[in-house]
């Protein structure tokens, strides 16, 4: 098994974010205040990496190809290499991403199903372009 390096922050006074390094963090409050803002910014890339799957669902033609095993395998193997490479423990990024790729799937396939059903008058919603 390859060395993992260990996770080390610039030891600048700030890192991006605005927040301390955690090898800085003094208090439970640095360390908090730390994780905070990660989650903030998380949520925010969370958020933006969602609208891509509605864009997925609003330009796949075909309900079947909504989910694609073989992407997913993909994603999952990239994912991998980046945590690899950062000195993250692959195996705990794979089960992070399957989750997130999961609930990605599902994501798109409401939003699929909701774009193509029935409207009043007969008509079917048309997907924006």
């Amino acid at each position: 098994m390859a060395a993992r390096k260990a996770w080390t922050v610039s030891s600048s006074p700030t890192v991006a974010g605005g927040r301390i390094p955690a090898d800085a963090c003094r208090t439970m409050a640095d360390v908090r205040a730390g994780v905070d803002s990660i989650d903030r910014e998380l949520v925010g890339l969370l958020a933006e990496r969602m609208h891509f799957m509605s864009a997925a669902a609003r330009i796949k033609p075909d309900r079947g190809q909504v989910r694609d095993e073989a992407r997913k395998a993909q994603v999952l193997a990239n994912v991998r290499r980046a945590a690899t490479a950062e000195g993250f423990d692959p195996a705990l990024a794979e089960q992070l991403w399957d989750a997130l790729v999961e609930a990605s799937i599902a994501h798109e396939f409401e939003l699929w199903d909701h774009l193509r059903q029935p409207v009043p008058g007969g008509n079917r919603r048309q997907p924006v372009p």
